[in-house]
């Protein structure tokens, strides 16, 4: 039993990641009924569109009638091809939905055969997503600028919007959301600003395909967009580019994470105003994750419960621990000797791929829990060297002290990595000098990106007798996933989801904005 009436807009989403800003939009609430359905998702990432194909089939019933074999691929007790052999239609109507395809890569006219396939005859729909944006980063360029010979007009990642211009010129939606990275508000190609040059391309995409010597379709007239903001704080001002960043944390978003969010509406629909995000007060990311288990982090090497404890413990004996006290307190030595007195290990070890239990956060629970689902998902540590679980044990517990982060500068001189950039960092500060950062609990996370993936440096629990950093599942609720929502792939592959995504409960705000637009020109 499907749970979209035939009547809501359709939603074409590309570079759709593990389906975050689809999510959104799928989930809002209107008058009646929920006003999107996501009809076509194209993503290249096989692990990626795994995830996206299972969700599509979750959004093919009614949420109170989602089958139990879902929770069971979920629970590990049974596979996704077995849960797609006992519901066929949904199977294949889910296969129609979620597309592993690469832009720019697959043939112009299968991908508008597809998408006018999943659009049918609606004439107001809606294309969301963005190109990948490595390019686009301000990390991104650093790495990119030590690459002899590299130069970014010829990187075929700066141009992938172009691909996202093709497929509005050769259909021209209603409306579209693009959302991408804040450095590209300070991206420049050969001199240049990349994002005025964005900002007119999105305004008349077909000048914009006649420059890069592209056609499009010719069978209906080409149209030109107004590109809003949504942020509330416009000056009226298109090319303050100030304008289009939208600050997650203002918007229930338990996560400090800024992006470039940019609404183009067709000249068609008329002139009106741009529509703005509402505000809410900030969410603690303690609100999102102290509800879930208490768990280890893993050793690298020799991993054991014993061998942990005996790793942690030891701290009270190294000189680092006195160093710490003379620089930044002696609070900080006291709660550091006080929770390794009285450390236990956890009834859950490292956690699991599937714990049984309820877990509900404080925040928003009707949006992250599950009743059906019966446990959590994804709530497993990795393992770190061990020296890293001092370093966690140290930052977590100078957060707790002093409501902050330290810089490497503060940090006990034994505790510092061998790191060729950190004498560079303790003379002059940058990026490096918060290598090791902890999540404060009573404030947003920190931006989860896609770094995540390679190792939870950047985000340290809070809690010092857990010396580790987030699970994929404490990853995915700061990102507002609900808990039902599973990764396919290794863990690897679901950090990298989870920090590409945006967040669904962001999303959800961004569509009911959509929505406004579509209802004030008589489209929805």
């Amino acid at each position: 039993m499907s749970g979209v009436p035939l009547s809501s807009v359709p939603i074409i989403d590309l570079f759709a990641g593990p389906g975050g800003l689809g999510e959104g939009f799928s989930q809002l609430s209107g008058d009646v009924h929920r006003p999107f359905k996501i009809c076509l998702s194209i993503e290249k990432d096989p692990a990626a569109h795994q995830t996206l194909l299972l969700r599509a089939f979750f959004r093919q019933f009614n949420p109170n009638l989602v089958p139990g074999g879902y929770y069971d691929v979920l629970r590990g007790s049974t596979t996704v091809e077995s849960l797609f052999r006992a519901h066929p239609k949904e199977a294949e109507a889910a296969r129609d939905e979620a597309w592993n395809a690469t832009l720019g890569v697959a043939a112009r006219d299968v991908v508008n055969a597809r998408l006018r396939r999943a659009l049918g005859d609606s004439k107001h729909w809606v294309l969301i997503g963005g190109p990948p944006c490595q390019a686009y980063s301000i990390a991104g360029r650093a790495r990119n600028n030590g690459v002899t010979g590299y130069r970014p007009d010829k990187d075929h990642r700066q141009f992938l919007y172009v691909e996202y211009l093709q497929v509005i010129a050769d259909n021209w939606p209603a409306v579209f959301v693009m959302e991408n990275v804040k450095g590209l508000l300070s991206a420049n190609v050969n001199g240049a600003r990349l994002f005025e040059m964005i900002l007119r391309d999105l305004q008349s995409p077909a000048d914009a395909l006649r420059r890069e010597h592209r056609v499009f379709e010719p069978t209906r007239r080409a149209h030109q967009y107004r590109v809003l903001p949504l942020s509330a704080e416009y000056t009226g001002d298109s090319l303050d580019v100030r304008n289009y960043v939208v600050a997650s944390e203002r918007h229930g978003v338990p996560q400090a994470r800024h992006r470039v969010i940019l609404v183009g509406v067709r000249d068609d629909l008329g002139d009106m105003p741009a529509p703005t995000l509402p505000k809410v007060n900030q969410v603690a990311i303690a609100r999102v994750i102290d509800d879930l288990p208490r768990l280890r982090s893993g050793l690298s090497r020799n991993d054991s419960t014993d061998r942990w404890l005996d790793t942690v413990t030891s701290a009270i004996h190294r000189r680092w621990l006195g160093t710490a006290g003379k620089k930044s307190g002696t609070k900080l030595e006291r709660l550091i000797v006080r929770t390794v007195m009285e450390l236990r290990p956890p009834k859950l070890d490292r956690g699991a791929r599937f714990i049984e239990g309820n877990f509900t956060p404080q925040y928003a629970p009707r949006w992250y829990a599950d009743r059906r689902l019966g446990g959590i998902t994804h709530h497993q540590t990795r393992g770190h060297f061990d020296v890293d679980l001092h370093r966690y044990l140290f930052v977590s517990a100078f957060g707790h002290i002093h409501r902050r982060s330290p810089s490497l500068a503060e940090f006990p001189k034994d505790l510092l990595p061998a790191h060729d950039n950190v004498r560079y960092a303790l003379t002059n500060g940058g990026y490096f000098s918060d290598r090791f950062r902890v999540q404060l609990s009573i404030r947003p996370a920190s931006t989860i990106t896609s770094h995540i993936a390679k190792d939870g440096h950047y985000y340290i629990h809070h809690d010092p007798s857990q010396c580790r950093s987030l699970t994929l599942r404490e990853a995915a609720r700061v990102q507002t996933f609900p808990d039902n929502y599973f990764f396919c792939g290794n863990r690897t592959a679901g950090y990298t989801q989870v920090g590409n995504a945006v967040p669904p409960l962001l999303a959800k705000s961004i569509a009911s904005c959509v929505y406004g637009l579509l209802k004030n020109c008589g489209a929805a």
